[in-house]
């Protein structure tokens, strides 16, 4: 039982890890998204060329309440908002 303890908890940071809330709120705030509130990982939101995941929960620019996820790369890839 401990093991699977430290094996579930391992996996969660490691999920962790593959988000960047101060990137995705600043490429969402650029795009005129406000109250931006980062919701952490979203599991199969994204492409398999995506590396990070980033959940989010904002008022768009019309001012509807909107959720998705900010993907992007690790390296020469841009990011991408995409809308549940």
């Amino acid at each position: 039982m401990k093991r699977f303890a430290l094996m579930a908890s391992v996996l969660a940071l490691g999920l962790a890890a593959c988000t960047n809330a101060p990137d995705a709120t600043r490429i969402l705030e650029e795009n005129g998204y406000t109250s931006v509130q980062i919701t952490g990982y979203n599991w199969l939101s994204c492409s398999k060329d995506d590396n990070v995941h980033t959940g989010f929960i904002a008022k768009s620019p019309n001012g509807r309440q909107v959720t998705g996820t900010v993907c992007s790369g690790l390296l020469f890839k841009n990011s991408t908002i995409r809308f549940e």
